[in-house]
């Protein structure tokens, strides 16, 4: 900068306000400086001059995945953050929760000005060193060990419209399918489950309830059981698919899927699949705008949670009246 406040015969400070395009600049001015620019190819380090003026200069966003759910979540993210004239960085953390941290804070090395994160590890201390000087927000699951702010969908609120749904259709034997306790979302899905069937007068079998179900096959040993299940909640989009496969597979399409998060061709299978929809493009909106905000104004006291509302998408056997209690 200082070679280029030279050629054009202005102090840096002006060739900073032409780079920022001051609308206080002559034209005179404007033309010399980029005149300068032109000669010197010079780029503006961003990174820098994000430090040193407060100005937005990249972000990094570290998700499980950047397909299904979280490649919506990115796409929002990324339309926002390039609407502000933001570099991102992105990177996908998988499933291995002891990965986590270095992956994390090899993005914050880069000296981003913010950071969205959807945790796959039960604690996130490490960071606390760094929020001094990196904003930070939390999408689809909650910190955990760090008082931070996060973005999330009504997971409590989800799951007890499903389970409701499913006893007031006559169903007892609800089994739940999870990928894995430690992740917080399917863990307070499987709560909140065992809670609502507690609260409708139905005691919960823990043989009704399997882990690993995005990976492991689970419906032959439900169907195995004395008394299997009439109906299955899956937690997730990664779980619903397989079972369905495995239901239709065995053929057992009777038996009832109802999932948190919708999947591709859920409608158009036979039967359909009722699902508890969720918005990841919304989820990412709100988590870049709350970023933003706190990178813009970062004295201001925000609230700390945002909840998004879920909706139940009836289909098929949910949609038709209520059949009598399961034999």
């Amino acid at each position: 900068m200082r070679d280029v406040a030279r050629v054009a015969g202005v102090s840096a400070k002006t060739v900073s306000r032409v780079m920022n395009n001051d609308r206080y600049v002559s034209d005179d001015v404007r033309a010399r400086v980029l005149q300068a620019v032109d000669e010197l190819q010079y780029v503006p380090n961003v990174m820098a001059r994000s430090f040193r003026s407060g100005q937005d200069a990249a972000i990094g966003v570290a998700v499980p995945a950047v397909t299904g759910f979280f490649g919506y979540v990115v796409e929002a993210v990324e339309r926002i953050a390039r609407d502000r004239g933001v570099a991102m960085y992105l990177t996908c953390l998988g499933e291995d929760p002891d990965g986590e941290q270095a992956a994390v804070e090899a993005l914050l090395a880069r000296n981003v000005v913010g950071l969205l994160l959807a945790p796959v590890a039960d604690d996130q201390s490490y960071l606390k060193p760094w929020r001094e000087r990196t904003s930070m927000v939390f999408l689809d699951r909650r910190p955990r060990k760090l008082s931070a702010a996060y973005v999330v969908h009504d997971d409590n609120g989800g799951t007890r419209l499903a389970i409701t749904h499913l006893l007031d259709h006559g169903h007892r034997r609800i089994a739940f399918a999870g990928d894995s306790i430690t992740v917080p979302t399917t863990a307070r899905r499987r709560t909140t489950y065992e809670l609502t069937l507690f609260d409708g007068g139905v005691g919960m079998d823990p043989f009704l309830v399997s882990w690993g179900a995005h990976r492991v096959p689970v419906v032959p040993r439900l169907l195995a059981l004395p008394d299997p299940p009439t109906a299955i909640f899956s937690a997730n989009p990664s779980c619903s698919m397989p079972i369905v496969r495995q239901l239709h597979a065995a053929g057992r399409s009777e038996i009832v899927v109802l999932g948190f998060g919708d999947f591709p061709m859920a409608d158009a299978l036979t039967p359909p699949v009722s699902v508890v929809e969720q918005d990841p493009t919304e989820l990412g909106n709100q988590a870049a705008q709350r970023l933003f905000r706190r990178i813009d104004e970062p004295d201001k006291r925000l609230p700390r949670q945002v909840v998004l509302p879920v909706t139940l998408v009836r289909r098929g056997c949910c949609q038709r009246a209520r059949m009598g209690p399961a034999a």
